[in-house]
C-alpha cells in the first residue's frame, strides 16, 4: 500500500507536468494527498519500513503512461483505481483516508469528464471513421469474393471503397458539425440584452422569463432575476443549461473531418492489405479476417476504456457486429455469385 500511494503520488505529478492552469492544481492537490497517505504507511511500518518498494505492476504502468501519452487516457485509468476503494475493508485504515480515495475518485472522474468533453467532436469522428471503414471494406471486400470476384478485381473495390468512404465520412462529418455548431450558436444568448438589463421594470420582473425559458426552476429563476435587478448592474449573461453554449464540446467542423478521413482510411485500408501484398483466394481472406476482427477489438476497447466501461466487452461488441456484417454481404455476394452464375 506503501508502494502504490507512491507510485500514485508519482503519476499524477507526471500529469501536472503535462497539464496547465486549474487542472495542473488539482491533479498537484491529488499528488499532495497522496503523499500524505503515504506518509501514513511510513509511519505506521515505523522501523519496518525498509528500502522503498515498487508498486504494483498496474500503477507502474499508469506511471509509465502518464510520462508518455496523454493525459485523457492515464486518467480515465486512474478513476479505475481510484474507483476499487481498495481501503474499504482494511482494519488499519482511518476512515477518513478512506473517505479520501472515495472522493479521488470523483476528482479524477470529473477531470476526466472535462477531458472528453474537450476531445468528443474529434474522438467520435476518429472512432466511427476507424469503426466505418474497418466493417464496411471487410464487408465490401468479403461481398465481392463472395460474388466470385478475382483478386484484382476485390482490390479495384477496396481501393474504390476505401477513397469513396473517407471523402463521403469526412463531407459528413464537416456538415453534421458545422450544423451542429451553427445550432448552439443561435441558442446562445444575445450580449446585447445585457444592456436592457438595468433598464428592465423591477415589478413586470421579465428577467425571471429569461431564466426560466432556458430552464431554470421558477423559484430559483425569480430569486436570481431578483439579485440582478436590485444590483443595477448588467452583469454577466443569464445563464444556460449545459450543453446549450456547448460548441466547445461538439469540436470544430474542420477537424472532424481531417479526422474521420484519416481514420476511416486507416480502418479501410486494413481488410485490402492482404490483395495489396499479391496474396490470393483463402489467405488473403483470412488474412484481412484476422487482422480486421483485431483492430476492431482494439477500437472497442479503447473506447471501452475512455468511456469507463468493460474494454473486453466493448471489443467484443465490435467484434460481433463486424462478424455479422461482414458475414451478411459475404452471403449476399454469394446468392449473388450463384444466380448470375
Amino acid at each position: 500500500m506503501l508502494a502504490d500511494e507512491r507510485e500514485e503520488a508519482r503519476v499524477y505529478r507526471e500529469l501536472a507536468g503535462r497539464s496547465d492552469g486549474e487542472e495542473r492544481q488539482i491533479l498537484l492537490g491529488l499528488a499532495d494527498a497522496e503523499t500524505r497517505h503515504a506518509a501514513y504507511w511510513e509511519r505506521l511500518l515505523g522501523e519496518d519500513v525498509g528500502p522503498p518498494q515498487r508498486g504494483s505492476p498496474r500503477m507502474r504502468l499508469l506511471a509509465h503512461l502518464a510520462r508518455r501519452f496523454g493525459w485523457l487516457f492515464v486518467l480515465v485509468l486512474m478513476q479505475h483505481a481510484e474507483s476499487r476503494w481498495r481501503y474499504a475493508a482494511d482494519a488499519d485504515v482511518p476512515p477518513a483516508m478512506a473517505a479520501d480515495e472515495r472522493i479521488h475518485a470523483e476528482v479524477v472522474r470529473g477531470l476526466a469528464a472535462r477531458g472528453r468533453a474537450r476531445l468528443s467532436g474529434t474522438l467520435r469522428a476518429s472512432v466511427f471513421g476507424a469503426n466505418d471503414g474497418l466493417v464496411s471494406n471487410i464487408s465490401l471486400v468479403l461481398g465481392v469474393i463472395g460474388g466470385g470476384a478475382s483478386s484484382r478485381s476485390v482490390l479495384l473495390a477496396g481501393l474504390a471503397g476505401l477513397l469513396a468512404g473517407a471523402l463521403s465520412m469526412a463531407a459528413g462529418e464537416y456538415i453534421s458539425v458545422s450544423s451542429q455548431r451553427e445550432l448552439l450558436a443561435a441558442s446562445r444568448p444575445d450580449d446585447k440584452a445585457r444592456i436592457s438589463v438595468a433598464q428592465l421594470d423591477v415589478d413586470a420582473n421579465e428577467l425571471a422569463l429569461v431564466y426560466r425559458a432556458r430552464g431554470i426552476p421558477a423559484d430559483e429563476a425569480e430569486r436570481r432575476a431578483d439579485a440582478v435587478l436590485h444590483r443595477q448592474s448588467a452583469g454577466p449573461a443569464p445563464p444556460t443549461r449545459a450543453g446549450i453554449d456547448g460548441t466547445d464540446v461538439v469540436g470544430s467542423g474542420l477537424g472532424a473531418a481531417i479526422s474521420s478521413f484519416v481514420f476511416f482510411a486507416v480502418g479501410a485500408f486494413i481488410p485490402v492489405l492482404p490483395f495489396l501484398l499479391g496474396m490470393q483466394e483463402l489467405t488473403a481472406v483470412v488474412v484481412a479476417g484476422v487482422l480486421t476482427g483485431v483492430a476492431l477489438m482494439i477500437a472497442g476497447a479503447t473506447v471501452g476504456v475512455l468511456s469507463g466501461a468493460s474494454p473486453l466487452r466493448r471489443a467484443l461488441r465490435q467484434l460481433a457486429i463486424g462478424v455479422t456484417a461482414a458475414t451478411a454481404t459475404y452471403l449476399l455476394g454469394l446468392a449473388f455469385g450463384t444466380i448470375v452464375g
